[in-house]
């Protein structure tokens, strides 16, 4: 190894940000190549009665274990095989009903090349993701993705950078097209994810924490500002839910709609609270997951959420001090 160079600091920030545009350029031109291939690989992977076998070798080996984790996360079933292990038996792990990705930049990799007549006596669909689009592996892929880069974020252009880049956005554009085409919901994608923060709320339906019974907050749009205040400082919850003649979910009053009406309107002896209120306010059935609650509430930076049932009558309150308690924040 050479001696190392004297690299100043603004030559670093000169150097990372080229990095970045390298990168960047090198996804950017992947959109022009989504096409009909594109779509077949995902009606392959979609109409598949197995899973997907992944496979490449070294930085494409690496990509190749996040696209395949990826995968299993948002709803398609899969695994890696790495390429060098599968001609010593591993190879088993691929069924006749599944399909392979194989990944490699060149399309030239001997490891990966060794796996293809197996596929081939299996009749697998093979999903060829290289850059070679002359290379052995696209001439005996089913399908190929090109992830082809004018040049790597390496100086020297041989380090894998803006092609793993590259082939890591192909994976995941894969990964998010199936699951949308699966109809994968928010709370399937917790079913998967158990543990740590993003599991919390999967323990807890909205029903199970909501505010509920005589401590609901609930009184008419048609009553006045004074008697709305009084309720929400009885009932300590900072909310208000108003209803009309029908006990349908008209509106709330928060501790936020109450200070904007105390500046608005100085005398408020005869303000009706209809005419303060927030209209049309965020709700949630008493059925749904408590994580999807507080994503509500992240999204609109709300702090409670009016539980109501099929017909928009409030039968419950979900305030974040209850997700707080069960550790669902």
């Amino acid at each position: 190894m050479s001696n190392s160079a004297v690299v100043n600091d603004l030559e670093i920030i000169k150097s990372a940000k080229e990095v970045f545009d390298i990168e960047a350029d090198s996804i950017l031109k992947l959109k022009d190549r989504i096409s009909d291939d594109f779509v077949k690989a995902v009606e392959i992977i979609y109409s598949s009665r197995g899973k997907v076998v992944v496979t490449g070798m070294g930085k494409s080996g690496l990509i190749g274990r996040k696209i395949a984790s990826t995968l299993c996360s948002t709803g398609t079933p899969a695994v890696f095989l790495h390429p060098a292990e599968s001609t010593h038996g591993d190879s088993g792990i691929i069924s006749r009903n599944d399909v392979v990705i194989a990944i490699s930049n060149s399309g030239e990799t001997q490891e990966l090349l060794n796996l293809l007549p197996l596929i081939m006596r299996f009749g697998v669909p093979l999903i060829g993701v290289t850059g070679g689009l002359n290379s052995t592996l696209a001439q005996k892929s089913d399908v190929v993705l090109d992830i082809s880069v004018e040049k790597e974020a390496c100086p020297l252009n041989k380090a894998p950078t803006a092609s793993t880049t590259a082939t890591l956005a192909m994976g995941d554009a894969l990964a998010v097209c199936l699951l949308k085409k699966r109809g994968f919901s928010y709370e399937d994608f917790l079913l998967f994810h158990p543990s740590g923060a993003l599991g919390k709320g999967i323990l807890y339906k909205v029903e199970e924490l909501m505010v509920k019974g005589e401590k609901l907050p609930i009184i008419s749009q048609d009553v006045l500002f004074s008697e709305a205040i009084s309720l929400v400082s009885e009932k300590k919850l900072g909310t208000a839910l108003l209803v009309d003649e029908k006990n349908t979910l008209q509106g709330v009053l928060t501790d936020g709609d109450i200070r904007r009406a105390v500046i608005k309107h100085p005398d408020c002896s005869n303000l009706k609270v209809k005419e303060v209120m927030t209209v049309n306010p965020k709700t949630i059935p008493h059925d749904a997951l408590c994580a999807k609650a507080l994503s509500i509430m992240e999204k609109y930076s709300i702090t409670s959420l009016a539980v109501v049932d099929e017909n928009n009558v409030p039968i419950g309150l979900l305030h974040i001090h209850d997700l707080l308690k069960a550790g669902v924040v």
